[in-house]
């Protein structure tokens, strides 16, 4: 099944309305200057993206090239796709453990970004991409998702399922292991990153806001999200000295 986003959803992703607003969301922002690479990680390079972009196209040859969204690429694929599908893969989970000090962070003010963790279910979209010209897709992407060869493990090819049968796709920031990787984390110290931190793409806060919203388009609500939406928004809200929202609802 192709799902569009534009098309009506199931009464169940109507119940609620999300607590973090674009208003509150515009309360993060700052004007924060590019601070650069760290220096810390070892750059990948030209010759190192073709290499592993082809090294992932053999490894899935003979097979159309599906790439698993389950954040960013939802709201901002920046590659074109011939079709897409709602899609599960099991054994993993949606989870704010990718530790940032650039992008949507600064060094004064870490933050977190999003990856697969281990456990569970994770709702998400794959996107098939066009046929031709595999290798440099591949690699597009991974200039995307990807700066430093100590990170090239959490890319993996995952099995999913979806209402058209499984398939293999491809998939960025699972699993990771290293020192910037921060597993189980409580939601509340989740969200009180995620209010604070900011850096020249946006801040953490506008990430779990487009991923919430635009999964709610395809009719995915992933419960810890949900829940993690609103105590940012709580957060937002002390930090700024707004008044707090009522009860916190149930996903």
């Amino acid at each position: 099944m192709i799902c569009n986003p534009r098309e009506p959803l199931p009464a169940m992703s109507k119940q609620k309305t999300m607590s973090l607003t674009s208003d509150l969301v515009a309360l993060c922002h700052s004007d924060i200057a590019d601070p650069g690479p760290d220096s810390r990680w070892t750059p990948i390079g030209d010759d190192g993206y073709r290499a592993l972009a082809e090294r992932l196209d053999r490894e899935n040859p003979d097979a159309p090239l599906w790439v698993f969204a389950y954040g960013s690429l939802i709201w901002k694929p920046e590659f074109q796709a011939i079709d897409n599908r709602r899609a599960t893969a099991f054994g993993w989970h949606r989870s704010f453990c990718l530790s940032i000090n650039r992008w949507r962070a600064s060094r004064e003010q870490p933050g977190l970004m999003m990856a697969l963790a281990r456990g569970g279910r994770c709702d998400g979209v794959v996107y098939r991409l066009p046929p031709a010209d595999r290798v440099a897709q591949i690699e597009r992407m991974l200039r995307r998702e990807v700066s430093f060869i100590e990170n090239v493990d959490s890319i993996r090819w995952l099995p999913v399922k979806t209402e058209g049968g499984p398939l293999k796709a491809l998939g960025f920031w699972v699993g990771g292991t290293g020192e910037r990787i921060l597993s189980r984390r409580p939601l509340e110290d989740v969200a009180q990153v995620l209010a604070r931190a900011c850096g020249h793409l946006g801040s953490c806060a506008e990430y779990l806001y487009n991923t919430v919203t635009h999964l709610e388009e395809f009719g995915i609500r992933d419960r810890n999200l949900w829940r993690l939406q609103h105590l940012v928004a709580a957060e937002i809200r002390t930090i700024h000295g707004l008044n707090a929202p009522s009860a916190l609802p149930s996903a």
